[in-house]
């Protein structure tokens, strides 16, 4: 996101304002008389965003064919474990559907296996990444309401996220996750556990093996995921001990209140304005609390999502410097194994084709998934930055009718007096 800088004439005459004026800007005089807010005002810079992205919600809702939903979550208790299910609604056009509406129910384990077949089909696409499995150390405890709403949505945006993918929601093991009302025996299709084995060490081999020579626009990318990935960690982590503490700071804005409430009944001529002081406090701790809850529902979530995703980028990155690996070792082989020259120019083809498509894949893939990733964080920080806004002005106006009300009841001594 590029930065703003506010215009120079503006600048200038904000310096001009005095104290009350300043407060009238951002809390009074806001908007226009028909209700839009003044072009200047944070409102209207947030509201300026929210079009832009309304715009891009537009264009890819009248290219959509699938809609997925991910919804009601129902606890499954049985003899040796206790699991969650999803029911997952579809509605598409597209006639390689039977029908134009279905609805299932999966667990999580069924999620793994769609993305797990996904990757092994398409090993350097970009596949979304499914929530972690288990519950992080200082986290909800597993399967209270919270951690299973986060789940479902984060859920539900992965099967969207496939669903709007080029590729991946055309693969036959998304059609049958979404259609098949019994998963279990497609579950067990697939390669053996020797087979997957093999792969396994032949992938190892790869790793220790390496490369001559990464080519240059994917050693680019490479330095890109690593700094991505430092950069979501780093926020991520600042963003998750902010909420930490500012949910410590309500805690202590709860105790803060009723001891103004006990001290008013103590002075009398203080009562009043005691009592103020503690209903704003009382107001300014249930505003916060829905800040808090706002950041922990959008921005939070956002940011470790995209945590994952730069975990999901290095192991395509190394899938795609493994094929790399294999061909280089077969071309090699090729040189120095004479006698086996013809069978190994064949393996040598096909790989030299792996290898050439899995670039193309990955490099098609990168320029969508970079579009994807700056439409989320950025639809998340206009989000938080239109929520610390709404919150930053309810508070203002709330001390501010403390103040005027005090004002009021000053001038009304005075006279008195006078």
């Amino acid at each position: 996101m590029s930065g703003h800088t506010v215009p120079a004439d503006f600048s200038e005459h904000m310096l001009d304002l005095d104290e009350d004026e300043d407060l009238e800007v951002f809390t009074k005089n806001t908007s226009l008389p028909d209700g839009s807010p003044l072009p200047n005002s944070p409102s209207s810079m947030v509201n300026q965003y929210r079009l832009e992205d309304d715009d891009e919600g537009k264009e890819d809702a009248n290219t959509k064919d699938i809609f997925v939903t991910v919804d009601h979550p129902e606890s499954q208790v049985t003899a040796i474990e206790t699991f969650i299910l999803y029911r997952v609604v579809t509605r598409t056009t597209r006639s390689d559907f039977d029908s134009s509406e279905y609805e299932v129910r999966r667990r999580y384990q069924d999620f793994v296996w769609l993305r797990s077949k996904l990757e092994e089909k398409h090993p350097t696409l970009i596949v979304h990444p499914l929530p972690e499995k288990f519950v992080m150390k200082g986290m909800v405890e597993r399967f209270n309401d919270d951690f299973i709403e986060t789940r479902r949505r984060a859920l539900h945006r992965f099967l969207n996220k496939i669903s709007e993918h080029p590729i991946l929601s055309y693969s036959q093991h998304f059609q049958v996750f979404l259609t098949a009302q019994d998963l279990a025996p497609h579950r067990k299709q697939g390669p053996g556990f020797l087979s997957r084995m093999g792969e396994t060490v032949r992938a190892v081999a790869n790793s220790v093996r390496g490369l001559r020579s990464r080519p240059e626009e994917f050693a680019v990318m490479q330095e890109y995921v690593d700094d991505f990935s430092n950069k979501m960690c780093c926020m991520d982590k600042v963003t998750q001990r902010i909420v930490k503490e500012q949910r410590e700071y309500v805690d202590e804005l709860k105790q803060y209140s009723p001891t103004y409430a006990r001290w008013g009944e103590l002075e009398e001529e203080l009562t009043e304005p005691l009592k103020g002081v503690a209903s704003c406090v009382v107001q300014c701790s249930k505003e916060a609390e829905e800040h808090i809850q706002h950041l922990s529902e959008v921005l939070v979530p956002a940011l470790h999502e995209y945590v994952l995703c730069a975990e999901t980028l290095k192991a395509v990155m190394r899938r795609r410097d493994n094929i790399q690996a294999e061909f280089e070792a077969k071309n090699e082989a090729l040189l120095t194994r004479k006698a086996e020259q013809e069978a190994l120019q064949e393996e040598v083809d096909v790989l030299a084709d792996r290898m050439e498509q899995a670039n193309n894949s990955l490099k098609g893939d990168w320029a969508r998934w970079q579009h994807s990733m700056t439409s989320d964080l950025r639809s998340a920080f206009i989000s938080a930055a239109e929520k610390n806004v709404d919150y930053y002005e309810k508070c203002l106006a709330v001390w501010e009718s403390f103040l005027v009300s005090q004002r009021a009841d000053a001038s009304g001594g005075q006279e008195d007096v006078a």
